[in-house]
This record gives C-alpha cells, sequence and structure tokens, in this order.
C-alpha cells in the first residue's frame, strides 16, 4: 500500500496528519505519530519510552517561566526566605 503525503501538513482533532492515513487515525482521537497508542493514548504507558507528564515529578520539565533583565536573578527554585526588615508588616497606615 502507498501513501502520498499531503503537500502541507492538515489539522485533524489537533493532530498533524500528513497523508490520508494520518487522518483517518486523528478522527478516530490516534494521535497518527504513535498509533500503537490507541484512542485518546490509552496504551502509551505501555509502550517502551514513554513518558507522561504525570509520570515526572513537578518541576522536572524546567521552569513554566524564565525571567529577564533585572528580574534574571530571581527564580521561583531559590529556597531561600527573602530578607524581610524590622518593621516590614507591622504596621499599617490607614489615613488616605
Amino acid at each position: 500500500m502507498t501513501t502520498v503525503n499531503y503537500p502541507s501538513p492538515v489539522q485533524v482533532n489537533g493532530y498533524s496528519c500528513k497523508n490520508c492515513t494520518d487522518v483517518d487515525y486523528a478522527k478516530k482521537h490516534i494521535d497518527p505519530a504513535h498509533p500503537a497508542d490507541g484512542p485518546y493514548g490509552v496504551n502509551a504507558k505501555d509502550r517502551p519510552g514513554a513518558s507522561t507528564s504525570s509520570d515526572k515529578p513537578a518541576g522536572e520539565n524546567g521552569p513554566a517561566v524564565t525571567f529577564g533583565g533585572v528580574l534574571a536573578g530571581l527564580s521561583s527554585s531559590d529556597k531561600a526566605p527573602a530578607q524581610r526588615s524590622a518593621t516590614q508588616g507591622l504596621r499599617l497606615d490607614v489615613t488616605a
């Protein structure tokens, strides 16, 4: 069986399809890149080397935000508490 690729990929159900076979898989909610995973990827855990986001601890994929400029030195992974002045948070001026 021979399949001819489309001149440009098409999107079907969120999957990038390059030929009619991929389109048929995508219509059934099967990822054309990994058709053995089944609909909605139900068999993805059985595939060797498959990794899902739930398999990894939080933060292992890297930071969600990267600061630049003045904020480049800041990071959410810094575990040191922020330095506070002695009076910070102790007084509130409500006469405005």
